[in-house]
C-alpha cells in the first residue's frame, strides 16, 4: 500500500530569521526583495517568500507566512513580521526585541530568563546571523534594532500552553533545527520537558502528569499537597502550585522518564478510566487503538484477582472502558485493580519513581487517589 509523503514545514524561528534577512537586504540595497535563501542549523538551505515589504531610508520590514507543512500547528499560516531600524552614529550593536503578539517570560526554568522576550536562543542566533550576513556593519557606528511580531499572536497563544509555562502576552519564537517534522510528537514532548523544568525551577517537589484537561482540572480541585520534608515542614505540606500540573497528553512513558531524569521527587498520574486502563495495560503512548485487547486484558485480571463474576460479566458486555466503569457503578475493586496496575507500569518505565495515581470520574469527581 502506497503512502503519500508528508511535507515538512518551518519553525517560527526560521520564519523570523528569513524575514530579518529580507528586511536587512532591503535596507542595504534600498530596494524591495521578494524572497531570501536561509541557512538552517541543520546545514540545509531553504527559500522563503516575503510579503508586506516596506522600506524607508532608515527602516525596512516584511513578513513570512509560516508553513508548518503537514504538521498540525496552531501557528500554521501565521504572519511572522520583522522590522529593522537603523540608528546611525550610535553604539555598534544589534538588538533583537519582541513586538505585538510576542510573549514575555515570567517564570524561571525556560530557555530565556524571566523578563526577556520569548525568543529562544537558537532563533535569536539565527536572526543575528542573518542580519550580520547581509549588513556586516563595518562602515560606521550604528545600532540595528530588529523587532519580531505576530499580529494575531495573542489570540493564537490562547491555544497553547504558553501561559501555564509563564509566557504571557503572546507566542514564543521557537525551533532548534528550523524545520518542523510532519506529525511529529517532538513539539509535545519538548513542551512536557519544559513544563517539568518550570515546575522544578518554581520549587515544586511533586509534579502531576495529566492525560487531558478534564483530569487536570479534577486534580487541581482535589487540593493535592506536597508531602512535608524532613526539615520540619508541616506534614500536610502546601497545596500544589499551578506550575506543578503538567499536561502530558498521550506521552506517558516520556513524561515519567523525564520526571525521573530531571529529579522530580514525587509524581501523580491523573487520568480518566479509559486512559488509565491503557497505561495499566502497558502502553507508553496512550493514543494507540487497542480498546478490545485492553478490555480482554482487564477481564483476565478480574478473573485472577477479584474472582467477581458480576464484574467479569460487565466487562464482557461493555463496548468501551468508560462503559465498564459506569456499568460497574464505579466498583472500588475494579478501580483499585486498574490504579494498582498503573503504578506497576510506572515502576517498570521509571524505576525508583515515587508515584501516586488519581482517577478522575466522568462527572469531574475523584474516584481514587493513592
Amino acid at each position: 500500500m502506497s503512502r503519500t509523503k508528508l511535507r515538512h514545514g518551518y519553525t517560527t524561528g526560521a520564519c523570523a530569521a528569513a524575514a530579518a534577512k529580507g528586511a536587512a537586504q532591503m535596507l542595504r540595497d534600498q530596494a524591495l526583495v521578494d524572497a531570501v535563501d536561509l541557512n538552517l542549523p541543520t546545514g540545509e538551505t531553504a527559500r522563503f517568500t516575503l510579503h508586506g515589504q516596506q522600506l524607508t531610508d532608515t527602516s525596512a520590514s516584511c513578513y513570512v507566512v509560516k508553513d508548518a507543512g503537514d504538521d498540525p500547528d496552531v501557528t500554521h499560516g501565521a504572519e511572522v513580521h520583522v522590522t529593522i531600524r537603523v540608528a546611525f552614529f550610535t553604539p555598534h550593536r544589534i538588538v533583537i526585541e519582541g513586538g505585538a503578539g510576542i510573549g514575555r517570560v515570567t517564570k524561571p526554568g525556560l530557555a530565556v530568563p524571566p523578563g526577556e522576550w520569548a525568543i529562544n536562543p537558537v532563533p535569536r542566533r539565527m536572526i543575528m546571523e542573518a542580519i550580520k550576513e547581509v549588513l556586516a556593519m563595518r562602515c560606521m557606528p550604528a545600532t540595528l534594532t530588529a523587532t519580531v511580531s505576530i499580529p494575531n499572536g495573542v489570540e493564537l497563544a490562547k491555544k497553547t500552553l504558553n501561559e501555564r509555562l509563564g509566557i504571557v502576552g503572546g507566542l514564543s519564537i521557537l525551533g532548534t533545527t528550523g524545520i518542523v517534522r510532519p506529525l511529529s510528537a517532538k513539539a509535545w514532548t519538548d513542551t512536557i520537558d519544559t513544563a517539568i523544568d518550570v515546575a522544578l525551577a518554581c520549587g515544586c517537589r511533586t509534579v502531576v502528569l495529566s492525560t487531558g484537561r478534564t483530569s487536570e482540572l479534577v486534580a487541581q480541585k482535589a487540593g493535592i499537597r506536597d508531602p512535608g520534608s524532613e526539615t520540619g515542614e508541616a506534614v500536610a505540606g502546601k497545596v500544589l502550585a499551578e506550575e506543578a500540573f503538567v499536561m502530558m497528553g498521550d506521552h506517558v512513558g516520556h513524561a515519567l522518564r523525564a520526571c525521573v531524569r530531571k529529579g522530580v521527587e514525587r509524581v501523580v498520574i491523573a487520568g480518566q478510566f479509559a486512559k488509565l486502563l491503557k497505561v495499566a495495560c502497558g502502553h507508553e503512548q496512550t493514543h494507540v487503538s487497542s480498546s478490545e485487547l485492553d478490555l480482554r486484558t482487564l477481564a483476565e485480571w478480574l478473573e485472577l484477582e477479584t474472582r467477581n463474576p458480576q464484574l467479569k460479566t460487565v466487562v464482557a458486555e461493555a463496548n468501551t472502558a468508560r462503559h465498564v466503569l459506569e456499568a460497574s457503578g464505579n466498583d472500588p475493586a475494579l478501580v483499585k485493580l486498574v490504579c494498582d496496575r498503573v503504578r506497576q507500569f510506572a515502576g517498570k518505565v521509571a524505576p525508583g519513581a515515587d508515584v501516586k495515581v488519581l482517577l478522575a470520574g466522568y462527572n469531574a469527581e475523584v474516584l481514587y487517589f493513592g
